[in-house]
């Protein structure tokens, strides 16, 4: 109760979690609650869609051989019980198009980055819904040869859960970056990073700012800016991207 009291009494500053999720949905009263701050990235409300799902019966290799069969995509729905992954699972089969469509519009990464509402009915045509539930894909499982998604893992997100999300960067400023305007690189050391997410305020992608960046400096993950109740789950000393300079034989050749 402390813990959250305090969190809303310094406008949602956050440093650190002391508890587990399970543990704190015991100790409070009222689950905390997150919005998206301005300046920060928060998902386009275009990509919004509703996953349409069956309950499967059968698991195993040949079962999932026959989902695909038909153009389904055998999948798990968890709970959340450690931040990734739980008991209490509901086997389910999605649309292969469907999956195929969300991936090639946020690409692999920005799609587990994602929140989604999941619609079970008893059947894809039926209009009889079994449950109806909001998801972050943890894992897709795709085919090594064709890309075709195999299987897919997703994990429930309430809005108390707080959840393991390995969040994409992207990388800005490039354009007016001092040390790239001088002739040296980037050594881009961090596609990903992984933190421990408020459900409502997962973000869609982190940005890094190279703009002031000159030759020889780096950032890292302390630098890297989000919502203060985002956990960083790495070290903060880790290095996301440097500014190379060219080697000395390469300004001679110039």
């Amino acid at each position: 109760m402390f813990l959250w009291r305090s969190v809303l009494a310094k406008s949602l500053h956050l440093r650190h979690y002391t508890q587990s999720a399970s543990a704190l949905a015991v100790a409070l009263d009222e689950p905390p609650s997150f919005t998206y701050l301005e300046g920060l990235p928060r998902p386009d409300p275009k990509y919004d869609e509703t996953i349409l799902a069956i309950p499967r019966a059968a698991s195993g290799t040949s079962a999932s051989a026959k989902e695909r069969k038909h153009g389904r995509v055998p999948g798990i729905v968890f709970e959340q019980e450690d931040g990734q992954h739980g008991g209490n699972k509901r086997l389910i089969s999605v649309r292969a198009n469907q999956i195929r469509k969300l991936v090639n519009h946020l690409g692999y990464s920005f799609l587990l980055s994602r929140l989604f509402d999941l619609e079970v009915r008893a059947e894809f045509e039926s209009d009889e819904v079994v449950e109806k539930v909001r998801v972050l894909p943890r894992k897709l499982h795709l085919h090594s040869g064709t890309d075709a998604t195999l299987n897919v893992t997703f994990i429930r997100a309430p809005s108390h859960a707080l959840l393991k999300v390995e969040v994409p960067l992207v990388y800005i400023g490039d354009d007016v970056c001092p040390g790239i305007r001088k002739g040296a690189s980037l050594n881009t050391i961090k596609r990903k990073v992984k933190y421990l997410c408020p459900a409502d305020i997962i973000p869609p992608y982190i940005e890094v700012d190279l703009s002031e960046l000159d030759v020889g400096q780096k950032l890292v993950m302390g630098d890297l800016k989000v919502h203060p109740a985002l956990k960083l789950l790495q070290s903060k000393d880790e290095p996301v991207c440097k500014i190379l300079g060219a080697r000395v034989s390469d300004q001679r050749r110039k």
